[in-house]
Parts: C-alpha cells; structure tokens; sequence
C-alpha cells in the first residue's frame, strides 16, 4: 500500500474509533458498560459499519455484532473468525478492544475493495463483555461463542440487582438462544485478534507491531499475617509479633521472586493492602493482602507460588506470626497458534517490519475462544503503555500497519488453503 492510502488508513481508524468513543453512558468520558443504553447504541453503529464494508451484520443472544462474509467458494466453506470488545472499563481509554473490531472491519473492506477471493469466510465479532465491570463475571460473550457460558452465568447480578438474564432481556436479547451462538468447531478456521499492547515493550524498543505467544495465565490469592497488638511505646522490638513488618518481609520477597522470573515473563503484584487495627501508636496486629502472579506459561507461574508460599511461611514462623494464603482465581495460560502467529508474521515481514513476539500480560476474549479455535493476536503499540485510562493513544500510523498486517495474514492463510 502506497504511504498517502496507509495515511488516510489511520485516518479512517480513527474516526471509526473517534465516533465510537463519543458513544458513552458518562459525558464526562468514555464509558460503555456490557448491555448499557451506551452498548446497545454502539452495537448499531458497528453493524452499520459491517453492512457498509459489504459484511451482512446480526447480533447474538448475548449481544455480539457478527459481520459475515462468504468465501468466494460459496456456502460450506470455513470460517476465519476477527474480533475484539467494545464494552469498556469506567472512564476509559479509546482503543482497548475497539481497534480490534475496527481493524477487522477495514480489514475486510480493504479485502474486497482489492477484489481478493478467499477460500474461507470471516466473520468480523464485537464481543459486548470483555471488560467484567458490570456483572461478576468475564468473557461471557466470548465464551457464549465458544459453548462455554458458565453455568448459572444468567443469575449473577450487576451492583443494581439486576440480573444477566433480565439485562439480556431489556436490551431485545432473548436468553434461550444462547446455545445457539456457539460456532461448530469443525466449521471453524481460527480467531484473528488486533489490540492495543497496554504494555510498554514495543514503545520501549520502538517498534508498531508485536506478536503474541501466549496469554499469560495468572493466579489470584488473598493472605492474610495474623500477628499480636501491643502498645507502640511499651512492647520491645524482639518481642513483638508485628503482622505488618512480616508483611512487608513477605511482599520484597514475592517482588525478588518476580524479578528473578523475568526470563519467563513472570510478574508478582501485591495489589491491596489492609492493616488492624491501623492505629498510629499500636503494632498492627493483622494484615490483609492480595497477590497477582502471572507468567507466559503455567510451570513458572507454578513454581513461583510454590516458592512463595513455603518463604512465606519461613518468615511467619520465625517472626512468631500466624500465615494463611488462598488461591480465590485461577486461569491457566492461553498458547497462540503458531500457525496463526506465522501467518500474522507473515504479514508484518510484508510491511518490511521485524516480527517481534512478546506475552500478552493481561486477559482477552482469546482466552475464552481458545476453547473452540486457534487463536492469534497480534498488538499494536501504545503511548506509554497506558490503558484502562483517558490517556491511553494509538498512532493512526501504527493502526494502519497493523491493518496492513492483518490484511497480509489473512491472505497468508488464504494461501496455505489448497485449491479445491
């Protein structure tokens, strides 16, 4: 593609995405929660963007755009299906998710501007519940595809006592047709993923593009140190039993841990902290803590809990403090095909870009499609790694290499095919 059309390629991403922002339930930013008012106008203007890239556009049970396009074959041909989220987070950036569902839609339009014929369909996928904001679950919409709805999923209730089913309901869904917005496996050729980084890597090594090797699984746990309250002025340093000194121990060793495992993509986070009974002049009797370990695989994200646990409870025991940690969420890891990641390198070699390949820390729909279909993400670098935030931006010109490079590996895939 000559530079002026990638040029005006960003151009058109941003706007699609600049007109999706301003679809928002808070004028004061953007927020667009799963089967809000604010969704349910951003599932019409996206379906509106399917149709006019020549997708025919429906909505699913659980409220996901479906953009199809037959293959050039005709009917009976696979599916090659491209996705990402438009709900968001509370006062949100622009481009978590939405680009995804904005690059597979130019993807698609540049495709056939091009009058290219492929020997598979795609169907173009805007998931409304990636984000788990409103209901006490994630993915839903993703795994729906998948036939992975958790049971009893309908039942849960946003902070308004509404429930999942009633939710489905007031926005024109009828929930009895879940089980029909899964995909038959065998009618399914892979899942294509465009996304911001929310990280900082590529930025930092000054690349556009990166490819994802896996989605890294993680482990969530609660601790708790149970110590002894004393009088700030009067109980000696050798005998207390100080919860928040073992604490604080613990945590820079969870952060050595974490450091060590760099290799491995390993992260260790101490993300909330609670001390008792949190009175200046008396020596914390309890302290309340959570932990956040993922890696790029299951066996060092394993073996770092295992380690964490077993130092912590050195440091209880010599401290003379009581240590209890429970696991309250567990994801194992999520490989990208690398079927789908050469074809995706494929792509940005075609752009003159060096494939680099990097850990997707933080969770996607991929994770819950993984079940039905390969997956294959590529990311798109962000200024300063922000997400989850107002300040988070994509460059127009990094958008469109990554629809560029989207564009090359479906084409490459297209090829792998042999003709009929």
């Amino acid at each position: 593609m000559p530079p002026s059309d990638r040029t005006e390629l960003g151009r058109r991403c941003q706007r699609l995405i600049g007109a999706l922002a301003a679809v928002t339930d808070d004028p004061h930013g953007v927020t667009r929660l799963y089967l809000s008012p604010a969704h349910k106008r951003a599932t019409g203007l996206v379906a509106d963007w399917m149709r006019t890239a020549g997708l025919t556009a429906s909505i699913d049970a659980l409220g996901t755009v479906r953009g199809h396009l037959d293959a050039a074959s005709g009917p009976g041909a696979k599916r090659l299906l491209i996705g990402s989220h438009i709900d968001t987070v509370v006062n949100a950036g622009r481009y978590d998710g939405v680009l995804g569902v904005v690059a597979g839609i130019l993807a698609v339009d540049e495709l056939r501007r091009r009058r290219v014929a492929l020997p598979f369909a795609i169907d173009v996928l805007a998931f409304g519940d990636e984000e788990g904001v409103r209901f006490p679950t994630t993915l839903a919409s993703s795994s729906a595809i998948a036939g992975r709805l958790p049971p009893g999923a309908l039942d849960l209730c946003d902070a308004r006592k509404v429930s999942l089913r009633e939710a489905l309901v007031g926005f024109g869904l009828d929930p009895a047709q879940i089980s029909a917005a899964a995909y038959d496996p065998a009618e399914v050729l892979g899942y294509l993923e465009v996304h911001i980084e929310q990280g900082p890597v590529l930025e930092h090594e000054r690349l556009p593009l990166g490819i994802v090797t896996s989605i890294a699984g993680q482990t969530r746990l609660k601790a708790t140190v149970l110590g002894e309250a004393g009088h700030a002025g009067t109980a000696p340093m050798n005998l207390r039993r100080d919860a928040l000194a073992a604490a604080a121990e613990i945590m820079v060793m969870i952060e050595t841990i974490g450091r060590a495992g760099a290799a491995d993509s390993l992260v260790a986070t101490v993300g909330q902290l609670s001390v008792s009974p949190g009175a200046v002049n008396v020596v914390p009797a309890r302290v309340d803590f959570t932990l956040d370990v993922r890696a790029a695989s299951d066996p060092p994200r394993l073996a770092a809990l295992a380690e964490i646990r077993a130092r912590s409870r050195e440091i209880a025991d010599r401290r003379h403090v009581g240590f209890v940690m429970e696991a309250y969420h567990e994801s194992p890891t999520t490989p990208c095909s690398p079927r789908l990641a050469a074809a995706f390198a494929a792509g940005v070699e075609r752009l003159g870009l060096t494939p680099r390949r990097l850990t997707s820390g933080a969770g996607h729909d991929g994770h819950a499609v993984h079940h039905l279909t390969e997956v294959g993400m590529l990311f798109v670098r962000c200024r300063g790694g922000i997400s989850h935030n107002p300040m988070e931006y994509a460059e127009p010109e990094d958008m469109a290499l990554a629809v560029e490079a989207l564009i090359g590996a479906i084409e490459a895939l297209a090829a792998s095919i042999p003709a009929a």
